[in-house]
């Protein structure tokens, strides 16, 4: 079934607490709803319903599910609940706020707090990739302090891109729609489209997810970042791991950002999960200036040399 398929509530229906007043988003996951609380206070509202396992149409309220599929759908909502329930612990200024979670419909909802601003995505395509290195440097250091809040709660996101990085109208960062329950789901439901994004997701998504890690995640963040010197996405871990054409960071942006920062980069974007970054404070450290990136490329005897040179001047 495709992810047209299925029908939004409609503009107006009263959720619990909640009057639901348009569609924000729409995917073959879920829909995220505008809504007003009793207090007229704005919030988003997603709402788990795979358009793989279950079909809304018409009026009705609560989808139907095939027989077949009702044991995957059943496993996905409780990963989704939990996905919740695991979030709402979490009042990081650079994560999404889940204020509440509750099944209704035969679903499950999530509550989070209305931000406004536009999504990375949506600011890429607007300045057509000319992002200034301060401006890269800067916002992903502070995204990266709420990405590692969420590895300290055992927590990945698994599924950062341009689109699931916010950008409130202030300019702070957020990091929205975690992939946590897709993830869980797609090994008990094979026929669900895979939850991570081409391009976006690390090797270990595609071979073997009992490697996924916080190095899973940085791999994201190296391809977002990867996106904005590019204003395109890198080429997908899968294609890499067989035959390797992704050109990297040091050549895409040479002549417009710093070799410190696309060295950053092609760290993140190593194809060997021990090879890269292994943690969110490792590469806040990097883009901060604070640590060189580990090197990999065709000469490093001289990078080896230029690195003893500056660390002499600096005396």
């Amino acid at each position: 079934m495709p992810a047209q398929a299925n029908q939004p509530l409609p503009e107006g229906h009263q959720l619990q607490n909640y009057r639901i007043l348009r569609v924000l988003a729409s995917g073959g996951f879920s829909f995220v709803y505008l809504a007003h609380d009793e207090n007229e206070t704005p919030v988003a509202i997603k709402e788990y319903l795979p358009a793989s396992l279950a079909l809304r149409t018409g009026d009705a309220l609560t989808p139907k599910v095939p027989e077949e599929q009702a044991a995957a759908f059943r496993y996905g909502m409780k990963c989704f609940f939990e996905e919740g329930r695991a979030l709402a612990s979490l009042g990081h200024p650079n994560v999404v706020r889940v204020m509440n979670f509750f099944r209704a419909n035969d679903t499950v909802y999530l509550v989070m707090r209305y931000e406004r601003g536009r999504t990375l995505q949506e600011h890429i395509h607007a300045r057509r990739g000319a992002l200034r290195e301060t401006w890269i440097r800067s916002t992903f250091a502070t995204l990266l302090n709420g990405l590692r809040e969420v590895h300290t709660n055992k927590l990945l996101h698994l599924d950062i891109k341009p689109g699931n990085v916010y950008l409130r109208s202030d300019g702070t960062p957020l990091l929205i729609d975690f992939g946590a329950a897709r993830q869980m789901l797609s090994g008990e439901a094979p026929t669900l489209p895979p939850m991570y994004t081409p391009g976006f997701a690390s090797p270990e998504h595609h071979t073997d997810r009992a490697k996924l890690g916080p190095w899973s995640d940085i791999y994201s963040v190296g391809a977002t970042i990867y996106a904005c010197l590019s204003a395109s996405s890198p080429p997908s871990a899968e294609e890499r791991l067989e035959n390797d054409r992704m050109l990297p960071a040091r050549k895409i942006g040479k002549g417009k950002y710093t070799r410190e920062l696309l060295d950053t980069v092609d760290w993140c974007m190593r194809l060997d999960h021990l090879e890269r970054p292994q943690s969110g404070f490792a590469l806040q450290k990097a883009l901060l200036g604070e640590k060189e990136p580990e090197y990999r490329g065709e000469a490093p005897i001289l990078h080896q040399l230029r690195s003893v040179l500056r660390r002499l001047a600096g005396r």
